[in-house]
C-alpha cells in the first residue's frame, strides 16, 4: 500500500490529469446496473477503505451486509468484485444459472507460471479443457470405488501420524494439531498422486516447497494496479525461480512412477495405480499428453487442493472437541460401540455407519469452513444476478459464513451443535442442488471434485485422534476461537493441545 501511495504523489499536475482521467473511466457507466457498494477512490478503488478497517477481507465481508444488502460491489484497483451473501443468491447463480457462472477469471500473471496458462481443474475456464481434466480427477482417482482401494496406503500414513503424535506427546506436553495434521494429510495425498513409498524426510521437502509455492502465486498489489507492474519485477523473477524448484522437485517423481510402469515386478512397494497414471497419455490441448511442466501443475493442484482444507478442518474439530468434552467422550463412546472389545482399529467402512460422527463432521463445516469464499466464479458472458448487471469480466464471490450461519436457516445459528443434525432435526444437502444451506465445498457445475476424499479423510483422521487419544487444553483459560486466513481460514492462535493416550 506504501507503493502505491507513493505512486500517487509522482507529479501533481500529470497525476491529477491522469487520475481525473482514470476517474472517468473506472466509474460506472451511467447504463450499468451493477449491485450497489461503497464509493470507490480514483485508480485504487476500495482498497483504500479495506486497509483503514484494518481487517482481513473475511472478517470486513458482515461489516457491509447491514450497509449494502446481501449482494454488493466492491473495486480492487482495475478488479471488480461481486460479493454474495445469502442462499437465495447463491443459488441462482451456482444452480439455476450454473452455465452462465462456470467459469473462472482471468489468471494473474505470477498465477499463470505455476498454471500453466489455467491447466488446471479448479483454474480453467469453461469448456473442454475442463471438462476433460475434470471427468479424468473425478473417474480416475476421486470415486468412491478408486479411494477405496488406498484403503492401505491411508491406515499406512495414518498410523505414521499417530506415532508422531505419541512421540511428540512424550516429549513435549503440547502437541501442534495443525502441523502434524498437514503433513499426515500430504503424506495420503503424495502417496495417492505418484504412487510411491516416500519417507519422511522426501515428503516434508516437497511439502515445504508447496507451501513456498502457494505463498509466491498470492496475490500481489501489482495484480490489482497493473500500472505499478513495473515495481514488481523482482517478485516476477522470484516466482520463476521458485518455478523452477518446483518442476526440479516434482519431475523425478514422474520419472520415477514412469519407470515403475515399465517393469512394476522390479518396485513391488509401488501401489498399483496412482493419479499420475491417469494424467501420461491424457489427451488434452492439441490431443496431445500432458508436458512434464503440465503434469507438474496439475500434481501439484492435487497436493495442495486437498492438503490445508483438510488439516484446517481437523485443528478447528480438535478444538471443538476440547471445549465441549462431553461431545469428546460421546464420539469415543460411539468409536467402542462400534470396533468392539478387541479395540481394532477403526477405518472409514466403520465411520461411515457413525451417526454421530457425521453429525459432527457436518456442524464442524457449517461453522468452520476451511475456506470463507467458494472458488472465485467468472461469468462466460455477461449476465444477470439478483436483477443487477454482472459483466464478463467480473469476479463472483460467494461468502459461506453468512449463509451457514442464516439466523432463518438454522436454529441457535452461531452454536456448535451436531446434535442438530441427528434424525428429527435439521438437514443440509451439501451440494445445494434443492436449496443452499450449506456449501464447504461449493455447488453447482464447479462443485469441489474432491467433496467425498475430503469428507472421508476429516471423518477418518478426527476418529483415529480420538480412538487413540484424549485431547485437553494445556492452559486454564477458555481456548480462543478467533479466526485469520492464511490460504485457508485458520485459528488466530494454533492450536497446541495436549494429547494423553488411552491405551
Amino acid at each position: 500500500m506504501a507503493i502505491s501511495l507513493l505512486f500517487l504523489t509522482s507529479t501533481t499536475i500529470l497525476s491529477i490529469s491522469f487520475l481525473t482521467l482514470l476517474f472517468l473511466f473506472l466509474r460506472p457507466s451511467k447504463s450499468s446496473n451493477l449491485p450497489p457498494g461503497p464509493p470507490c477512490f480514483p485508480l485504487l478503488g476500495n482498497l483504500l477503505q479495506l486497509a483503514l478497517s484494518r481487517k482481513q477481507l473475511i472478517h470486513y465481508i458482515p461489516d457491509l451486509i447491514p450497509l449494502y444488502g446481501p449482494i454488493f460491489t466492491l473495486r480492487f484497483g482495475s478488479q471488480t468484485h461481486i460479493f454474495i451473501t445469502n442462499p437465495e443468491l447463491a443459488h441462482e447463480a451456482l444452480i439455476q444459472k450454473s452455465q452462465l457462472f462456470a467459469s473462472r477469471p482471468a489468471e494473474t500473471p505470477i498465477r499463470n507460471i505455476f498454471s500453466c496458462n489455467k491447466f488446471t481443474v479448479n483454474s480453467a475456464f469453461y469448456g473442454l479443457d475442463w471438462r476433460t481434466l475434470r471427468r479424468n480427477m473425478v473417474s480416475n482417482i476421486l470415486s468412491p470405488t478408486r479411494l477405496k482401494t488406498f484403503d492401505s496406503l491411508r491406515q499406512t500414513a495414518i498410523n505414521r501420524f499417530i506415532d508422531h503424535i505419541r512421540a511428540e506427546s512424550a516429549s513435549d506436553s503440547e502437541i501442534s494439531v495443525l502441523r502434524n495434521t498437514r503433513f499426515a494429510v500430504f503424506h495420503i495425498l503424495i502417496s495417492m498422486c505418484f504412487g510411491l513409498n516416500l519417507h519422511d524426510e522426501e515428503i516434508n521437502k516437497i511439502d515445504i516447497l508447496m507451501k513456498k509455492v502457494l505463498v509466491t502465486a498470492s496475490p500481489q498489489m501489482d495484480d490489482f494496479l497493473p500500472l505499478i507492474k513495473p515495481l514488481f519485477a523482482k517478485k516476477r523473477a522470484e516466482a520463476i525461480k521458485v518455478r523452477k524448484e518446483q518442476i526440479d522437485a516434482i519431475v523425478p517423481l514422474i520419472n520415477k512412477r514412469r519407470g515403475i510402469l515399465e517393469n512394476p515386478a522390479a518396485h513391488p512397494d509401488a501401489t498399483n495405480f496412482s493419479y499420475l497414471d491417469s494424467l501420461l497419455d491424457l489427451q488434452v490441448r492439441n490431443s496431445a499428453p500432458p508436458t512434464d511442466a503440465e503434469l507438474v501443475t496439475l500434481c501439484s493442484e492435487f497436493l495442495n487442493g486437498g492438503t490445508d482444507t483438510t488439516a484446517t478442518a481437523i485443528e478447528w474439530g480438535i478444538a471443538e472437541l476440547i471445549d465441549k468434552p462431553s461431545i469428546q467422550s460421546r464420539i469415543y463412546e460411539e468409536i467402542a460401540a462400534v470396533v468392539g472389545k478387541d479395540a481394532r482399529i477403526i477405518n472409514e467402512n466403520d465411520t461411515e455407519g457413525m451417526v454421530y460422527l457425521q453429525a459432527f463432521v457436518k456442524e464442524l463445516l457449517r461453522k468452520h469452513p476451511p475456506a470463507y469464499f467458494t472458488l472465485t466464479h467468472a461469468a462466460v458472458e455477461d449476465g444477470k444476478l439478483g436483477g443487477y448487471d454482472v459483466p464478463k469480466d467480473a469476479n463472483l464471490e460467494i461468502y459461506l459464513p453468512a449463509i451457514a450461519q442464516d439466523p432463518r436457516l438454522w436454529k441457535d445459528a452461531g452454536e456448535f451443535e451436531p446434535e442438530r443434525f441427528l434424525r428429527g432435526g435439521e438437514s443440509a444437502e451439501m451440494t445445494g442442488v434443492k436449496e443452499i444451506k450449506m456449501i464447504p465445498f461449493g455447488a453447482g457445475r464447479r462443485v469441489c471434485p474432491g467433496m467425498g476424499m475430503g469428507m472421508m479423510h476429516i471423518t477418518l483422521l478426527l476418529a483415529r485422534m480420538v480412538q487413540e487419544f484424549e485431547w485437553r487444553n494445556p492452559a486454564e483459560k477458555k481456548l480462543d476461537f478467533g479466526s485469520k486466513f492464511l490460504f485457508t481460514v485458520v485459528m488466530e492462535r494454533p492450536l497446541r493441545a495436549i494429547a494423553l493416550p488411552r491405551k
